[in-house]
C-alpha cells in the first residue's frame, strides 16, 4: 500500500471508529440479554441463504462489524478465524454481519482465509432489529462493532457494544466457555 492509500485508509478508520462512538440518537434499542434473538434470512459470502432457526440447538457467536477490508473489522476477523477451532470444540457457530454485500464479503472471506459464515444485510434490517445500526457522517449507516452470543433455546445469553477487536475473540470464548458451564450446572440440577 502506498503512502498516501495509507494515510487514507487510517484517516477513514478513525473517522469511523468517532462515528460509531458518538452515533447520534434515533437507533432502536437491542434486544435484552434473556430476550428472543431477532430472526433474519441473509446470503453468505458465497450467496447461500441462511436463517437463525438454522442454527436451533446450537450456540451461535453473532458478531456485527462495520466494514470488510477496514483494520479493525480485520483484527476482529482474522482473531476469529484464528480461533475457530477453539469456538468449535465447545460447539459454537461463529456469524459475521455487515451492510456490505455478497460480493464484498466474497473477497473479504477469500483474502483472509475466513472459516466462518458472513453474511450481508444490505437491506439493513437485521442491523436494525438488532439495535446496532448507526448513521456515519449523517449520510452512511454501517453496523456498530457489537457481539452476542445466543444460546441452543435461541436467546440473547450475553451483548457487547461497540468492542475493541484486538483481544475480543479471546474474550468471546471464556464467556461462551462460562455460560456454557453455568447451563450445565442448572441442567444437572434440574434434570428432565
Amino acid at each position: 500500500m502506498t503512502p498516501i492509500y495509507a494515510r487514507r485508509a487510517l484517516g477513514f478508520a478513525a473517522a469511523l471508529v468517532l462515528a460509531l462512538t458518538f452515533a447520534g440518537p434515533g437507533r432502536a434499542e437491542s434486544p435484552a440479554v434473556g430476550a428472543a434473538a431477532p430472526q433474519f434470512r441473509l446470503e453468505d459470502q458465497n450467496g447461500q441463504w441462511h436463517t437463525l432457526d438454522e442454527y436451533k440447538a446450537r450456540w451461535v457467536v453473532l458478531y456485527f462489524y462495520p466494514k470488510d477490508q477496514t483494520p479493525g473489522c480485520t483484527t476482529q476477523a482474522c482473531e476469529l478465524r484464528d480461533n475457530i477451532f477453539a469456538f468449535r470444540k465447545l460447539g459454537a457457530t461463529v456469524l459475521g454481519i455487515s451492510v456490505d454485500d455478497v460480493a464484498s464479503h466474497k473477497e473479504f472471506a477469500d483474502k483472509h482465509s475466513l472459516p466462518f459464515t458472513i453474511l450481508a444485510d444490505s437491506t439493513k434490517q437485521t442491523a436494525r432489529d438488532y439495535g446496532v445500526l448507526v448513521r456515519m457522517m449523517g449520510v452512511f449507516e454501517l453496523a456498530r462493532r457489537d457481539t452476542f452470543i445466543i444460546d441452543p433455546q435461541g436467546r440473547i445469553a450475553k451483548h457487547w457494544v461497540s468492542v475493541e477487536p484486538k483481544g475480543h475473540a479471546d474474550l468471546v470464548l471464556r464467556e461462551l466457555a462460562a455460560l456454557q458451564a453455568r447451563a450445565a450446572g442448572v441442567a444437572a440440577k434440574n434434570p428432565g
